[in-house]
């Protein structure tokens, strides 16, 4: 669990405590004479020493002089020996909010306790907070730390400057100015950061890539995951952990937190902020803005594109969107809007897994038979007219569909609103596309039996681990084979 200030405070002030008694003890000074040296009596310097009081600057001065030792090794923040770093480590971690909530007894490490009684209770202490730390959430838990995290980003128009700044300057560093980001830059960018990139074919069946912090290196699949951002992506967002000082998560929305941030850099650096606005905007000008051509320009995925195209929109070309992944069933994976349109969400405010109306071109775009071009729909709907660009795709999991669309007064930029397809929708209301004709349900109510197809995540407990989802036994197995390489 991360420490509070309250307890960093108290941490602190006992190191310091131990220093003295160190110091003290060392010179062969009892308390007494200690405190006759600096004016204090022996039970205030004992309170000083267990960390219950603060002394004052100009006690502190007078210690120093007393034990012969400069302010500086006084106040250093380590431990004077191992038996004071099991106390101070057992102090901090009897003051923490998960063992107060146990309402167990405090145990004062005595001189009578051995190092190994303290060493035992300090490790049982510390498997507690691993495994508050890697309890699985539960679904609940996950989509609300989902919501919050995506109202955050809305808040922020879906664009975090101080990532871009970072993502354009690496990228610079490197020595890249135009065009698509190649590999060779990637590497460069991983040499600078101290890595090599190792392209393996025994990677963890759970993880995307691995970083060996001890030996410098990155290791990657040796091919692209199909649908995915490739091999580039996927080194840049190991060594965004490093840029942007990640620490292992401590809670599942941390982790979502992080794994969001360096998904944002790994898109920012392959479509750098500077770049990818001036080609935007010139669009935006010629009135002929598009995904496909983002996407060609910079040569990454359709949905990468359609994605980055969020983080820039609202903040630098001044429009309101909309972002939506559909798989093939009509269910949403991933979704931001800032422009109003009405999304289905559950009682949690989370969208992931809601059903989106069948009017949508999100679904329409499934009918299509012609498929390598983008459907353009404007879609009536309660809260207004949007003009939508959708562009299915194939994975192993199934078809999907991207979408990227405005409001319709903003369609005016945008190639493809010349379209004439429109559709109506007035979902929720169940009488527009969820509930069957009335001369239907008559006729097939008592005829029918459907057997329904269990989506097999709905039964899954979500993962647990310090990484949700990782096989912590696979991976460390894995850096022990590379280790000698």
């Amino acid at each position: 669990m991360t420490p509070t200030p309250a307890s960093t405070a108290a941490a602190e002030l006992l190191t310091l405590g131990h220093r003295i008694r160190h110091f003290r003890t060392r010179r062969g000074l009892t308390l007494d004479d200690l405190g006759e040296r600096v004016g204090l009596a022996a039970s205030q310097l004992s309170l000083i020493e267990n960390g219950k009081r603060e002394p004052k600057l100009s006690v502190l001065q007078e210690l120093t002089t007393a034990l012969g030792v400069d302010l500086t090794d006084l106040l250093s923040k380590e431990a004077p020996n191992p038996r004071a770093a099991l106390e101070i480590e057992l102090d901090r971690l009897q003051r923490s909010a998960l063992y107060g909530e146990l309402t167990l007894p405090i145990v004062k490490p005595s001189k009578g306790i051995p190092d190994e009684a303290l060493r035992a209770l300090v490790g049982l202490h510390r498997e507690l907070q691993r495994h508050a730390s890697e309890a699985i959430a539960t679904p609940e838990e996950a989509r609300r730390a989902n919501t919050e995290l995506r109202e955050w980003m809305r808040e922020r128009d879906n664009h975090l400057p101080e990532i871009e700044e970072l993502a354009e300057s690496r990228v610079l560093r490197a020595g890249h100015s135009t065009g698509a980001l190649t590999h060779r830059t990637v590497s460069i960018m991983a040499e600078q950061l101290g890595f090599d990139l190792i392209y393996v074919n025994d990677l963890p069946h759970s993880a995307r890539s691995v970083t060996d912090l001890e030996n410098g290196r990155i290791y990657l699949p040796p091919a692209s995951i199909p649908g995915g951002h490739g091999l580039r992506s996927m080194a840049l967002q190991a060594m965004a952990h490093r840029l942007l000082g990640h620490q292992r998560p401590t809670s599942y929305a941390e982790f979502l937190r992080q794994r969001l941030e360096i998904n944002y850099f790994a898109a920012a650096a392959l479509m750098p902020q500077t770049a990818a606005v001036s080609f935007l905007q010139q669009a935006k000008r010629d009135r002929n803005l598009a995904v496909e051509d983002f996407r060609d320009a910079f040569g990454v995925t359709h949905e990468a594109a359609a994605l980055r195209l969020t983080n820039l929109a609202t903040a630098r070309l001044d429009m309101r969107l909309h972002f939506l992944r559909v798989s093939e069933d009509g269910a949403i994976s991933k979704a931001y809007e800032n422009d109003a349109l009405p999304l289905p969400v559950d009682v949690t405010g989370a969208v992931e897994g809601q059903i989106v109306c069948r009017k949508w071109s999100a679904r329409n775009a499934f009918a299509r038979t012609n498929r390598t071009t983008e459907l353009y729909q404007y879609t009536d709907t309660p809260a207004g007219t949007f003009w939508c660009a959708t562009q299915t795709g194939t994975t192993e999991a199934g078809e999907f569909s991207i979408s990227v669309g405005v409001p319709w007064g903003e369609a005016k930029w945008f190639r493809g609103r010349e379209t004439t397809t429109r559709a109506v929708s007035t979902c929720p209301d169940p009488t527009c596309c969820r509930r069957p004709p009335s001369d239907l349900a008559d006729k097939w109510r008592e005829q029918a039996w459907p057997s329904a197809r269990l989506h097999t995540h709905i039964l899954s407990p979500l993962p647990s681990g310090t990484f949700p989802g990782v096989d912590d036994s696979e991976v460390y197995d894995f850096l022990e084979r590379h280790a000698a390489g």
